[in-house]
């Protein structure tokens, strides 16, 4: 049975798409079954798997929505062993369309039920917000796993998510858990980089991920040819770290 890793954080901007699609297809490099649902109205992990938005029949709000089987609309990409549930843009109108549902909260949970056993991961890119489509995350998740930009702002919107995760926790889905605090956008010239992985590795012991993500041209041109960094550049320092993450998150479970 697949464990369920939600990818979130309400601030955008902080290397969360990119984490979502880079450790999926390097779990899925290194043998491991991976599906990877893309519930952010932006779309940006489809089309980062070179997946046109536009052309789709069906997407993650079909799922959510419209109860539509989540295996009739997986794909299986490019990509080693890597499929997707691709999302669309009238995602973005379906936090209020969930308002008046019966059990809201549960729709993806009990989608992604019957697709447990076909994979040994699955993970979730989240919209950067904590609406009903996050909570559906949430109640499907075993467990967090947080990108986090290593800045000052990064560390206000914080204690909100691990808050509404307690919450979660409390009333939905007592099973989950933080996956771990993944460092993005690592610059370790600055004396305030550092000042910030203290205060993390504070808040958050043994949870902060060893390797961090470092700011690399090359993670940021790889979306727009559609290819996870490993297949856009295996030489790049990217495609290093999100290797090295991969095998820490792999030790690890």
């Amino acid at each position: 049975m697949a464990k369920v890793i939600a990818v979130l954080n309400q601030k955008g901007g902080v290397g969360k798409t990119t984490s979502a699609v880079n450790l999926a297809a390097a779990v899925g490099k290194k043998g491991s079954r991976v599906l990877l649902i893309d519930i952010d109205p932006q779309g940006n992990a489809t089309s980062g798997l070179g997946v046109n938005k536009r052309e789709l029949e069906k997407s993650s709000y079909d799922v959510i929505i419209n109860g539509t089987p989540a295996k009739d609309v997986i794909l299986k990409t490019d990509f080693d062993n890597l499929w997707l549930l691709p999302a669309h843009m009238n995602l973005a109108g379906a936090d209020l369309e969930l308002v008046d549902m019966e059990k809201r909260e549960s729709k993806l949970k009990n989608a992604v039920a019957l697709i447990k056993a076909d994979y040994d991961f699955i993970f979730m890119d989240c919209p950067p917000s904590l609406g009903l489509i996050t909570l559906n995350a949430l109640c499907a998740a075993d467990s967090v796993l947080v990108p986090i930009q290593c800045e000052y702002y990064a560390l206000e919107g914080l204690s909100q998510l691990i808050a509404t995760i307690r919450q979660v926790k409390r009333r939905y889905n007592p099973m989950i858990e933080i996956e771990g605090v993944l460092l993005t956008m690592f610059d370790g010239r600055l004396n305030l980089t550092h000042q910030v992985v203290d205060q993390l590795k504070e808040y958050f012991p043994k949870k902060v991920y060893s390797t961090p993500i470092p700011r690399n041209v090359k993670l940021s041109e790889a979306p727009s040819f559609g290819q996870p960094i490993m297949y856009y550049d295996k030489r790049s320092k990217g495609t290093e770290a999100y290797m090295d993450v991969a095998d820490e998150f792999l030790r690890k479970n």
